[in-house]
């Protein structure tokens, strides 16, 4: 039996859990903190723009309920519409952090479809690459910039599956395949799910993870969500490993029909 447990391994790291969770849109930290158990997640976004992680020591702090000695944080630049504001974020995270260098670069374009501005991406990608952080890089769904990422030394491409917060699911199923074909380091899925089915799509398609946050923080329970999250994540992997059957446009008996003896 093909090993179906096999760990996601990023910059050298190896993970148990192939889904990546955000903190943000959950009611309060103790639902944050709960979600994110609930989800298995080892890997969690911090924006550091928004989320207090220790700069403002008189607030609570988000480390208080998701430790990094329990959790791998991942620092993004949520927020930010420049390549200059987005090196910028990453390298107070580092500061803040201790020396921390997985990152999770968002460069935007468009503040009505959170679309990514690619080519500032591109440019803040080679900024940060070249300073020594690993970046985990979000990106449209496009396999040539997917793979100029990838060369440029991404440690993981995080194509959307459709625009951020909009729950739509896997829109374009053949670009993410491209994308997952020719890829050398992993494909992570970042934005668009909205529920364990779109979920388990991506990880049928051959993506290595999938990072989400609204999908399970607006749901009408988040914390039963992130479970349902976790098992979908497990089903579509497995899934995958299995080898789906082959799609055909007629019949085929479950049942043989040869050597009936009546």
């Amino acid at each position: 039996m093909k090993n179906i447990h096999d760990p996601l391994v990023i910059a050298g790291t190896a993970y148990q859990s192939r889904l990546l969770t955000g903190t943000g849109k959950y009611k309060d930290m103790e639902e944050t903190r709960l979600a994110t158990e609930a989800a298995g997640a080892e890997i969690i976004t911090v924006a550091v723009r928004r989320v207090n992680l220790g700069q403002n020591p008189n607030e609570p702090s988000l480390l208080d309920v998701l430790p990094p000695d329990k959790y791998t944080l991942l620092p993004n630049t949520a927020g930010c519409y420049t390549c200059e504001d987005a090196v910028r974020t990453c390298r107070l995270a580092r500061e803040l952090l201790d020396g921390h260098d997985l990152v999770k670069l968002e460069v935007l374009g468009d503040s009505k479809t959170l679309y990514p501005d690619v080519i500032a991406t591109l440019d803040a990608a080679e900024i940060l690459v070249k300073d020594g952080f690993k970046v985990m890089v979000y990106t449209s769904d496009d396999p040539i910039i997917a793979k100029r990422l990838e060369e440029i030394g991404c440690v993981a491409v995080m194509p959307l599956a459709a625009p951020i917060g909009s729950g739509l699911g896997v829109q374009n199923k053949y670009n993410i395949l491209t994308i997952v074909e020719n890829a050398k380091v992993p494909i992570i899925v970042d934005a668009g799910v909205g529920t364990a089915s779109d979920a388990a799509i991506a990880m049928e398609l051959g993506c290595d993870g999938v990072l989400m946050n609204t999908a399970i923080a607006e749901a009408r329970d988040p914390v039963m969500m992130a479970g349902a999250m976790k098992r979908a994540i497990e089903a579509g992997r497995m899934a995958f490993k299995a080898g789906r059957m082959p799609r055909r446009r007629f019949a085929s008996a479950s049942s043989p029909t040869d050597g009936l003896f009546f």
